[in-house]
């Protein structure tokens, strides 16, 4: 008996809907604002324009709320509410910005409802000695000794505070409606702004109310079932909160006379039917409220903290006690709450905890609208009475919200918000949930192909898709940098390996080796993708591969091979370029000087071996690329041209210019007069990084003559790259 009692005191003190989410949350909303200032609102802002700015609020939460049941439902919902929800859907950048910001809401809201707890003190004992500072600071030490102690006992405490409460409402109807009047009514229904008061002001004035909503949700690690209970208790709340307060709308318009809503007093006290339990109400819903922000914001942190995207916040991470209770994290919340109690008024605070929500709000509802519009067969919520406009109409009206309040504060959130995902996208935080950027990314990859696929091609829109032959990737780095430069961010870069021999005895070695090839390009930071093929037939693997690989408009369009030296194997090498010609590809052969572990640009210029072939509009295009990798970005391109000894030199110039000046690429011209092509090119190198030369698959022979020539072209300074235009490449495009 005594080890069952033991056992079930161990146990984590989970809640359900109207406990652990539903109280919570109508506690929060029904707070400080409703009998504090909330008749400030209607006084300035009218009958009318009140129930605008309740409309407005409430259809802000509600969207927020849907978006919420959306996502909580698709997912097994843990610790860290709203942080929870953003990271596992949008990802570890924007959950640790909106966990940084909603942390420091949920502990400034603290400030808020003690102010406002305070306030109430003060007015039910007027000739207090104590200041309102002292107050305060008392009261904040209360609330953080109630959650020290743990969860559990706060939210029993809830229950009797949720009763009084509606007492407190109900005694306020009464009241009021005792007093309602036509007359008063009529007179109340416009607005009437004085000083610095306007519609937008008046709105950041009363939405913190609204935030509510988020009490609940801060409690999901905490719940039995948070995808069931986090729906129900944020919807039932937000629901119960605006028929309260739309009543309360018309009562204070229709009972209260402009000069007492907007006067000192505390009208809401003053036209009750009881105003001990008015006092009785406020006290209780702010001491509530005041709870369950100081037992939210730590749990975001700590939930934060524990997926270690910041490593400073590690040390918040351990929990205390069977509930894993955040007590290092409670600290820290509670020394941000005193600064604020000391520092600011209520007045001050509203606009600054509206600004974090709002921004809160607009990602929740952001992570919806990308889970939506994804199409992931992932994203199956339980809750369907959703849409993901809905959710981006309520993304759109947050940040429009933000900027109408305040458009400097708008934008130093905005831009703290970016600096926040920069620093945590720079750090590359290795996170341990997927979310819905690789569904995007297919989406968006999807559209685009379709799109693709129905253009119709023109030389303009021609980018280098390179496949390369590299054997071994990591034996042959060079290969797969020359495609790299080749390429410079703008084409498509697939690695392959081709492994000679049956399927079916190779299949494992065949995951080994593609295993290897994704983890040299990851290493050498390298953007391509990888292909491992099996073959007994190397040209059959070849011509495979130029047929199925890629998709649509992003097949390779040109093949990229290292230069075989070995006697041995030309045959192979010869017959290799022969079927790329064969398939329509344009080719690029590399011999390289550079090391095969570490691959260093070469020092001097880009040379062009330019002729009369249809190769130099692909070498001129190719050497241009390479220009724009930073590694090459100083290097010159030069254009060297050899013509027969009587040419016109001055002509053949000019020509060059105005190709030149139409194809938009600067490089040097040097026309050479020879009788030896050859030797006037190897005279006119200078210094040479990498000479392109063009050829002729057709003309390539094991001959002597071919070799010879081949190999005088090798004995030239710098790396040689060898190139075949297969045609649809045009630099005047």
């Amino acid at each position: 008996m005594n080890d069952k009692t033991s056992s079930r005191n161990l146990r984590p003190t989970k809640f359900g809907t109207f406990g652990g989410v539903f109280t919570p949350s109508l506690l929060t909303i029904l707070g400080v604002i409703m009998f504090l200032r909330f008749s400030t609102v209607v006084g300035y802002a009218g009958l009318w324009n009140a129930l605008m700015i309740l409309g407005g609020g409430t259809a802000i939460s509600l969207i927020t709320g849907l978006s919420i049941a959306s996502v909580a439902t698709n997912m097994r919902v843990r610790g860290g509410g709203a942080y929870y929800l953003i990271s596992r859907s949008l990802g570890a950048e924007f959950g640790g910005v909106i966990a940084i910001f909603f942390f420091i809401a949920q502990a400034i809201a603290v400030t808020l409802y003690i102010v406002g707890f305070t306030e109430a003190i003060l007015s039910f004992l007027p000739g207090t000695a104590l200041s309102p500072g002292t107050i305060g600071t008392i009261t904040n030490i209360a609330v953080f000794l109630c959650v020290y102690i743990g969860a559990g006992w706060t939210i029993r405490v809830q229950y009797v505070i949720l009763a009084v409460l509606f007492l407190s409402v109900l005694s306020f109807f009464i009241g009021a409606g005792a007093t309602f009047s036509p007359q008063i009514l009529r007179a109340n229904l416009d607005p009437q702004w004085a000083g610095d008061h306007s519609l937008f002001t008046v709105f950041a004035l009363f939405f913190p109310a609204v935030t509510g909503i988020m009490a609940g949700v801060n409690m999901s690690g905490d719940l039995n079932d948070p995808g069931r209970s986090i729906p129900r208790g944020t919807l039932a709340a937000i629901g119960v909160s605006t028929l309260i307060y739309a009543v309360m709308t018309v009562l204070l318009a229709g009972g209260v006379q402009r000069a007492e809503l907007l006067g000192p007093g505390f009208v809401v006290k003053d036209h009750a039917f009881s105003p001990v339990l008015i006092y009785a109400g406020v006290i209780s819903a702010t001491l509530s409220s005041a709870l369950g922000s100081m037992m939210g914001a730590p749990r975001i942190l700590q939930a934060l903290a524990r997926d270690d995207i910041f490593r400073g916040l590690r040390w918040f991470a351990r929990g205390s006690g069977p509930s894993a209770e955040p007590r290092r994290a409670i600290i820290i919340t509670a020394v941000i709450a005193q600064i604020g109690i000391l520092a600011g008024d209520l007045d001050t605070v509203a606009p600054v905890i509206t600004m974090f929500f709002l921004m809160t709000y607009a990602t929740v509802n952001l992570a919806c609208f990308f889970e939506g519009r994804s199409n992931n067969p992932s994203f199956r919520p339980t809750f369907r009475f959703n849409h993901w406009s809905v959710a981006l109409l309520g993304a759109l009206g947050c940040f429009g919200v933000m900027f109408l309040i305040n458009t400097i504060w708008a934008s130093v959130a905005l831009i703290l918000g970016g600096i926040f995902f920069f620093l945590i996208a720079r750090a590359e935080v290795k996170v341990k949930w997927g979310d819905l950027y690789s569904g995007l990314a297919y989406q968006a990859a999807r559209r685009a192909l379709l799109r693709l696929e129905r253009e119709r091609y023109h030389p303009k829109n021609w980018r280098p898709s390179i496949l390369a032959l590299s054997g071994g990737a990591h034996n042959r780095l060079h290969l797969a940098q020359y495609a790299r430069w080749c390429t410079a961010n703008s084409g498509i870069v697939s690695i392959a390996q081709l492994i000679r021999g049956n399927l079916s005895d190779l299949v494992d070695h065949r995951r080994e080796a593609e295993t290897i090839l994704r983890r040299f390009i990851l290493k050498e930071r390298i953007p391509a993708f990888p292909v491992v093929i099996v073959e007994e037939n190397i040209h059959a693997a070849i011509k495979a591969l130029l047929q199925c690989q890629g998709i649509g408009g992003m097949r390779p369009n040109t093949v990229l091979l290292g230069m075989s030296r070995d006697p041995e194997k030309a045959d192979v090498f010869y017959e290799t370029i022969n079927t790329v010609k064969e398939m329509g590809r344009s080719l690029i052969i590399v011999a390289s000087h550079l090391g095969q572990e570490i691959v260093d640009v070469p020092e001097g210029a880009i040379n062009i071996w330019w002729d009369s072939s249809g190769n130099v509009e692909l070498m001129l295009l190719l050497a241009f690329m390479m220009t724009r990798n930073r590694e090459w970005s100083d290097h010159t391109i030069r254009i060297i041209r050899p013509v027969s000894p009587k040419a016109d030199l001055d002509n053949i110039t000019r020509e060059m210019r105005e190709m030149l000046s139409r194809a938009r690429i600067d490089a040097e011209i040097v026309i050479v007069p020879t009788q030896d092509p050859l030797d006037g090119v190897r005279k006119n190198m200078q210094s040479s990084a990498v000479l392109f030369v063009g050829f002729d698959p057709a003309m390539v022979n094991t001959g002597e003559r071919g070799l010879a020539r081949t190999q005088a072209i090798l004995d030239l300074p710098g790396d040689t790259v060898f190139v075949y235009n297969a045609g649809d490449v045009s630099i005047e495009a």
